[in-house]
């Protein structure tokens, strides 16, 4: 699309003006007051809700309900995530589920028991299903040679179609590309890229232990743009150790200056308890509270004053990009990647701790390599826990989407589908809501909750009123903090 130097000079007046606007509304005392743990509604209810009593056979059995389902009402698309956990060498910062090793070797066997597993969905489902997502992510997917990548593309191919534009994404560690394996990547059908730069400071690099310069991020992007990629990501923390709102403000402005399509900025969440890499960061380096406010304010604003549109939580989009004209027309959606352009779609996912969503229920694999390979060995699948949405789960989960993805719940469509009162039953929540009305957060029309321009930025809180099983413990320390 081509833009004349007028529209281009007022977009940038607005967004301008737009950006001033929001600094100002989001003041320092605002994001400190909502500077809670919360979570991150890829799913509702949470993963941490997922219990041991459902396994291999109920997995098994969703599946059957979808493949004979599909046969009388047309088949559904169907979006497909895949992990691949290995690592060279470990970021401190890191939660993933991962596998820090320089033994390439080490891949083979996985990828042996990822095909059988592919397989068994296969058996499963039956002939291959119209596939409109496939996501690759890790631990860091490039650690496969090309060959595996190809390889483990073709077998996904043959079990599945990928339906013609779907979307191919693949996570990429900078260090461990080059133009070549771009270019490659690109032919075995890959066309969104999502770059982990966390931040460009040589000295929060060193404290993480992932160093890797502007420059070649640069070069790696810029290839990218030529190789055809259509979305380009760029991942970027906050709050990590050595950071100062100076600091963090130099990578705004460099990350800005690449134009990636999307930018996902996340809170660093240290739990040295919970992830033993991040024992290697020294708790006194972490900057405190009233710079991480600080950092995340001037991003907001930096972010929006280059042109980029913000789409809810720790999202922004170019205007231009598919996520941000979704945003615009109320059709975003949000599955265990976060914000996406799909419709509501089942999800298979593969791998070591991959979580999937198929009809009513929530499923994840094994987390270690040792539970996951004599599953496999068994000729079961290695779901290990998951969840059977009950009836006000699923009610709960379309007003929770509702609200993190289109800003706005309105009470008739919600009525009609699950033939509720929603005054009535949400009587509690409802009444909750009004001291973010006061704050000018919503706005409670007599038959509708909208979310507000500034709301938006406090989303998971205004969506955590309504979960359920988070009102009855009141326990959130497991999650990350919401600023």
């Amino acid at each position: 699309m081509l833009t004349t130097p007028a529209a281009a000079s007022a977009a940038s007046t607005d967004a301008a003006a737009h950006s001033d606007s929001v600094a100002n509304a989001l003041s320092p005392e605002m994001l400190r007051r909502f500077d809670v743990p919360g979570p991150r509604y890829t799913s509702y209810p949470t993963a941490d809700r997922f219990v041991e009593a459902f396994g291999p056979d109920d997995y098994l059995c969703a599946l059957r309900q979808r493949a004979e389902g599909a046969t009388v009402g047309g088949k559904s698309p169907l979006s497909l995530y895949v992990h691949i956990p290995f690592c060279e060498s470990v970021c401190y910062y890191c939660a993933c589920n991962k596998v820090i090793t320089r033994h390439h070797s080490r891949a083979a066997e996985y990828l042996q028991a990822l095909y059988a597993e592919i397989d068994l969905h296969h058996q499963a489902l039956g002939s291959p299903q119209a596939v409109t997502q496939v996501h690759l992510g890790g631990g860091s997917p490039t650690f496969l040679s090309d060959e595996e990548l190809a390889e483990l593309m073709q077998r996904l191919g043959r079990a599945f179609r990928v339906a013609p534009g779907a979307e191919v994404s693949i996570e990429v560690d900078p260090r461990t590309v080059s133009t070549e394996r771009l270019a490659a990547l690109r032919t075995m059908g890959f066309n969104r890229i999502s770059f982990g730069i966390q931040d460009f400071d040589p000295e929060v690099q060193k404290a993480v232990h992932r160093v890797q310069s502007f420059e070649s991020v640069r070069d790696l992007i810029l290839d990218a743009r030529r190789l055809g990629f259509e979305s380009i990501n760029a991942d970027l923390i906050y709050g990590l150790p050595r950071q100062t709102p100076d600091s963090f403000a130099r990578t705004i402005t460099q990350v800005s200056e690449l134009r990636p399509d999307r930018i996902a900025l996340y809170a660093y969440a240290h739990l040295p308890q919970r992830f033993k890499p991040q024992r290697r960061i020294d708790a006194a380096d972490l900057p405190p509270p009233e710079h991480r406010v600080a950092m995340l304010s001037n991003a907001i604003a930096g972010f929006l004053g280059h042109g980029y549109a913000y789409i809810g939580m720790d999202h922004f989009a170019l205007a231009g990009d598919a996520l941000a004209a979704a945003k615009r027309q109320g059709r975003l959606h949000r599955n265990f990647q976060g914000y996406s352009t799909q419709p509501d779609c089942d999800l298979i996912g593969l791998g070591v701790s991959a979580i999937g969503r198929m009809g009513a229920t929530y499923s994840q694999n094994a987390k270690t390599l040792p539970e996951y390979y004599d599953a496999i060995e068994q000729g079961q699948f290695p779901v290990v826990r998951g969840l059977a949405l009950t009836r006000d789960d699923l009610l709960r989960r379309a007003v929770i989407m509702a609200i993190m993805c289109q800003g706005r719940l309105e009470f008739e469509s919600v009525e009609l589908a699950y033939l509720v009162n929603v005054r009535e039953y949400f009587r509690t929540e409802l009444a909750e809501l009004q001291r973010f009305a006061d704050q000018g957060l919503v706005v409670l029309e007599p038959e509708a909750v909208q979310v507000t321009a500034q709301g938006w930025f406090f989303v998971r809180a205004i969506a955590m009123v309504f979960d359920r099983h988070l009102r009855a413990d009141q326990v959130r320390e497991r999650f990350s903090r919401i600023i």
